[in-house]
Formats: C-alpha cells, structure tokens, sequence
C-alpha cells in the first residue's frame, strides 16, 4: 500500500527532475493544489474495468434541439434509446469555450461552452453513464486569457509560452502538420515568434515553465470534482520542447504523465488516465511507462490495419501485427478504437505495410470521396498523416453496395475491434452509420468536418427509423454487438488472447479466454468478397456456435463464413 509519505517523494523526485532547483517551490505550491482539492473531494471507491466497459466518443453538441443547450439532448437521445444499459462510459470531446479545431483549441478550461450548456448539464450526463473528459494540455487557444495576458507583458504569463529565433534549426523538431512551426505575433515587447504545434491559434504551453504545470494539475482535478472518471492526455506526445531534439516523446513529457498518475493517486484513485499519441505502436506503448503512466493507451495501428484488411480482402498485415502484441501489465489496458474525430492516421502503419499497400489503402479512401492530410517532414516534403473519411463510408465501394453487404462489411470490423483484448471505443458515427459529410466540408474548408456531422434531434431519430435503411440495419446491428459482448466474460480487457493461424490470407482469427477459464471465444472474420470455410482449431468442436447468428453453418469441425462475416464462436 502507498503512504502518503511515498507519494510526497515520488512528486518531489518527479519534479526534481523536471526543475532542479525550483522544484522544492513548485512541491509547496503544487500540493497545496493537491490538498484542497482533495478536502473538498470524497472519491468513490477504486475500479478498472470489466467486459461491460465500453466509451462513446462524442462531440458535446453532437445532438442538438431547437430550445436549450446540447448536452441535455445527447443525454435525452442516450437514455431514450436504452443506450445507457450498453454503454457504460461517454468521452465528451473538448466543451469548453474555443476558438478552432472543434474545440480543441481552448479559451477557458473552467467553463462550459454557452451551446452545450454548463457545469449541471455534465453532472446531469454523469448521472447515467461515467464520463471521460479532454485534457488538452499542449496548447491553448490565441484568445484565451493567459495568451491575451503574454502579448500585454504581464507576469507571470509572459513565461507559460515557447519563443524562439526564426534562425534557429528546428528542421529535427517532429510535426503532426504541413504548417510553420513559428508563429509571429506582436506583444508589448516587440514581435515573437511563437511556438505552435497545430497551428497559428493553437499556443504551446511551456511546461518548463513550474507555474504552467501547476496551473494544469489544478485543472487536472478540477475536472476530476465535476465528475471524470476517464481523463484524456491530448496531444501528450508533444509536450515538451528542447531545441536539438526531435520534441517528442522526451524523458520530461513521461515524467509529466507520472506526476499526473501520482496526483490522481493521491486525491482520486478511481480516475483513469489514457494517452493520446497518434503515433507509431512501440512509440505509442511506452505511455505506459513501467505501469505507472497512463491506464489506457489508444491502439491506433488497429484503425487503418482493420480498415486495410477489409479494402485489400488480405488480413495478413493484421495478423502478423496482432501476433506481435504484448498483453499489458497490470492495471494497464488498451483502448481499441476504429474511428474518431480525427479520422484515421496512418503514421502508425509504419513498419507495417509496404510502401505500395500504403500508396493503394490511401488512393481506396481517395477513391470512395475522403480527404488525406499531410505532415510536414524534417527534409521539407509532406507526405500522408491522417485519413479523412467516415470508417463506415470508407468500407463501402466506389460503384456502391447493397446496403446489406455494406452494413455486414462495416459491422464485421466492429466486430473484430470489440472482441479484442481491451477497453473499445465507438465513435458515434460509426454507432449510427453517418456517411461523408461533404456539405460540412465545403462550408467550412475543413477536410476533417467529413467525419464530424451534427445532427438536430428529430433528424437523428428519423435517420435511424428509417424503414431498411443502411444506417438502420447498421445501428441496430451495433446494439445487438454491445449487448452480446456486454455478457462475455471472456471479452474481459485483461482476459488472455492468442492469434490462431489460417492459411488463408483473407481470414483473420484469434481466441479469448475469460480470467476463470470457464469461458472460450474464437473470433473469426472473413474479409473478402468471396464465401470461405474455416477449419476449427482443437478445442472447438461440433457443439460451438455463433454468438452473433443462429443461422451460421457449423458442422464436421469447420465453420463457413460468407463474404465479410464476422464470427463469435463459443464452445458450448
């Protein structure tokens, strides 16, 4: 058991290392953040997870009605549709007031913005289902109040930013985007050049600075009293900066994440956190320290492998890659997704694919009407970052597809990614089927507004009631998913799973055991266009069946699979 005495020392050490001198003052001001918080904070006793946690991803004002905020009505849509029994958890995407990027370009951290609703409208949600806020600790909008506060030379802001000399060489510095790493701006004290990650709104925070920590631990813990149970580190990867090094993934950024571990220890065991690093798989992993950084950390080599399995009708990039997974340590889990708000980023496909699988999965997205995203690279070219695409419309086919197919196609993905070791994550257009949102592109110029419809309330409900609708036939196939899955003790995250080999490159499989080993589940999906018969490896016999259909052929030790089906085998 953890003192609060080793806790002391493991913060002192901690900031220590991140300051030297000055980290004995940020210590005393920094745990009286943490004292009053927690005086003012009773937790709940401690939990991770079971087979029943699933998240959906939403926008705050995803469902919006004509009198009042939003939030209450995405809170009205998920009770009304009983989606409060399957989903367990809700991660709203930044609600704060902002300027761009939907959000993720911060005015006020403390506040909610005036559409959505206020601080009662979360509480209100968090009545139903355990909310999972952002945290976006890397930059902060040009109109918040700390910015405004260092263009007019005021302490201590003039410190919370990074300047640097347009002379300097920054062509090691890694980046997420095709934009100028400086921005120029005019403050009292003449022009600055300000470092911006995401773009010119988007202000990076200097962590170097003891006060900016103090300032986010503080609001770290203010979002845990308004009820988080899931914090997400935005953009975590880039937090620090050091000239002559690539700034990203550096030893103090780790150290940030630990110190945030060690606070929520502290004052609310219960919260998680999870890290958001779009980046490649051994890059991505090491967020979770030695067990003492991030509870969660996103599997994002698993959206555009599964999404490339489906599109080639070949599984092998993604079993071999799958094959290679380590199961996580205690108290540590992946976060297994397929869409997001960002759409799909191929960064972590590297190492994975060849590069003429890459150059075919982007031109297939091209092809079905997405957008592609570029970075900027250290030699001044941009090549492909992110897939801009609803995961639904890009498992369709340029000439079309029977809705039918294309539900099952879509579905089978689902699937896959529910069944597999770790907490899920639904994007909620994949829960409903959205397709491309071309009008929301060409009224805002934005390529990523594709995948980020928002829909009136009656709109919604009468998508969805739509006789055979694809988006019908695919939210209602999503319920019946979650509901089955729900009830699988073998789905539990920390449940064992082991990749069983086929010799047929269109098929992928793998098992899942339930913690008392009472419980055995053989995962099975097919991903070409074409029928195809599986033999069942020992330990499934004649008596197994589908959990997902009662119609599937089994018998005489193989299973047949129609074209883009998906199967939850388990023996009986």
């Amino acid at each position: 058991m953890t003192t609060r005495s080793d806790l002391h020392d493991r913060i002192r050490g901690r900031l220590d290392f991140l300051y030297g001198p000055r980290g004995d003052d940020c210590f005393s001001k920094l745990m009286e953040i943490v004292d009053r918080h927690a005086e003012q904070f009773c937790p709940p006793q401690p939990r991770l997870w079971d087979q029943s946690d699933i998240v959906l991803i939403t926008y705050a004002d995803q469902i919006r009605q004509q009198d009042g905020p939003a939030l209450p009505a995405l809170t009205r849509f998920l009770t009304e549709e009983g989606l409060d029994r399957l989903i367990n958890t809700v991660h709203l995407l930044p609600f704060y007031p902002y300027s761009s990027d939907d959000g993720f370009s911060v005015i006020d951290y403390r506040q909610v913005a005036e559409d959505v609703g206020g601080w009662e409208d979360v509480r209100g949600l968090g009545e139903h289902v355990g909310v999972m806020f952002d945290l976006v600790l890397n930059h902060v909008s040009q109109h918040s109040q700390w910015f405004q506060h260092y263009l007019a030379g005021r302490e201590p802001y003039t410190n919370y930013f990074i300047e640097a000399d347009t002379e300097e060489d920054l062509s090691g510095v890694t980046r997420p985007r095709s934009l100028p790493l400086l921005t120029p701006f005019e403050t009292s004290r003449g022009t600055r050049h300000v470092w911006t990650t995401f773009s010119d709104d988007q202000i990076d925070l200097n962590f170097a600075e003891p006060a900016v920590l103090c300032e986010m631990i503080d609001i770290l813990l203010f979002f845990v009293r308004q009820g988080a149970r899931i914090v997400r580190l935005d953009a975590i990867a880039y937090l620090w900066k050091q000239i002559g090094t690539s700034c990203i993934h550096l030893p103090q950024t780790h150290e940030v994440v630990k110190l945030c571990r060690d606070v929520l220890e502290a004052v609310a065991p219960h919260v998680l956190l999870i890290s958001e690093t779009n980046v490649p798989h051994e890059e991505n992993v090491s967020y979770f320290g030695n067990g003492d950084e991030a509870h969660l950390v996103y599997q994002f080599s698993l959206p555009p492998l599964l999404l490339d399995a489906f599109l080639s009708q070949d599984a092998t990039p993604l079993t071999n890659w799958l094959s290679t997974l380590e199961t996580p340590v205690d108290g540590t889990t992946y976060f297994n997704f397929t869409a997001s708000h960002d759409g799909v980023g191929v960064r972590p496909l590297e190492g994975l694919v060849e590069p003429e699988r890459f150059d075919r999965l982007v031109q297939a997205v091209r092809d079905r009407g997405g957008k592609v995203s570029t970075k900027r690279n250290p030699d001044g070219s941009d090549s492909p970052y992110e897939l801009n695409i609803t995961y639904f419309d890009a498992l369709g086919r340029p000439e079309g597809i029977s809705p039918e197919l294309h539900a099952r196609r879509f579905l089978s993905t689902q699937a896959v990614m529910l069944a597999l070791q770790g907490v899920p994550g639904i994007y909620f257009h994949s829960l409903v089927g959205t397709p491309n949102d071309y009008l929301g592109v060409k009224q805002s110029g934005i390529p990523r507004r594709i995948n980020r419809r928002k829909y009136e309330f009656d709109e919604l409900q009468s998508c969805l009631g739509a006789g055979s609708s694809t988006q019908r036939l695919v939210y209602q196939g999503y319920q019946k998913l979650l509901e089955t899955r729900i009830a699988q003790p073998a789905f539990h995250p920390q449940a064992s799973q082991e990749v069983i080999p086929t010799d047929q490159p269109a098929l992928l499989a793998f098992s899942r055991t339930s913690l008392d080993e009472k419980q055995r589940i053989l995962v099975v999906a097919n991903t070409s266009a074409a029928p195809r018969v599986f033999e069942l490896p020992n330990g499934f016999s004649n008596t197994t069946h589908d959990l997902l259909s009662e119609d599937t052929p089994i018998s005489h030790g193989t299973v047949r699979l129609a074209p883009y089906q998906a199967v939850w085998l388990e023996n009986a």
